[in-house]
């Protein structure tokens, strides 16, 4: 059945992102889910976006990050990951994250920060394989959201997603949400051919499991 469904969404992909967009969305909707309607689950897995030089998050980030607050005070997770690009020794992402969660509250040590979450699927791929994450809720917008859960679901984990379209405390702008929808059409469709290859990511380090000795062996 999963290998039928994976070369159905391949042939969409090819054939029409467009098409394959729908229908992945179709199928996450019973996955999709507001703070207050999310089973709960042990960690919340929120992904990164852009950082100004000043560090400052951007909207959609520090609504992900908020999003993310909200799910830990309402006792849906206990943990909080902020993965994003930390590459650089110029531009870290999970770390403005986990200093923007601390100011709402959560205590530093229910945050963990993975640096090499650059590419939605290496978040997903290193949650499962390098911090044993068997459940998580996927925190990001709407536009994004459908292609988290495909993504983590596919890589093993039981996801379930949350959006995070606060619009706080700076709200969106057009032309960013125009940008962002649209490069959302060919990255699903990458994000196809990434989950049926799975290919781990460059330079994945060794397993740090978040819960006793729970990691994934292949």
């Amino acid at each position: 059945m999963v290998l039928r469904v994976s070369i159905a969404l391949i042939v969409l992909a090819v054939a029409s992102p467009f098409i394959l967009r729908g229908a992945v969305a179709l199928l996450m909707r019973p996955s999709t889910h507001t703070v207050e309607s999310v089973p709960e689950r042990r960690v919340a897995l929120i992904f990164g976006a852009r950082v100004y030089s000043s560090g400052r998050l951007s909207a959609m980030l520090a609504d992900r990050v908020a999003t993310g607050v909200d799910l830990y005070q309402a006792g849906k997770v206990d943990l909080l990951i902020m993965s994003g690009d930390g590459v650089s020794p110029y531009y870290n992402e999970p770390d403005a994250m986990r200093r923007y969660a601390m100011e709402l509250g959560v205590p530093e040590e229910d945050i963990v920060v993975d640096y090499l979450g650059t590419r939605t699927y290496d978040s997903c791929y290193r949650a499962r394989h390098i911090f044993g994450v068997t459940d998580a809720i996927t925190v990001t917008q709407n536009f994004h959201l459908d292609r988290t859960i495909l993504t983590c679901s596919a890589l093993g984990i039981d996801a379930v997603g949350v959006w995070a379209d606060y619009q706080r405390p700076w709200g969106y702008s057009e032309r960013s949400l125009s940008y962002s929808r649209t490069r959302e059409i060919p990255a699903l469709a990458v994000a196809v051919v990434d989950v049926v290859r799975q290919q781990p990511p460059d330079n994945l380090g060794e397993p740090m499991p978040l819960f006793s000795s729970e990691v994934h062996a292949e």
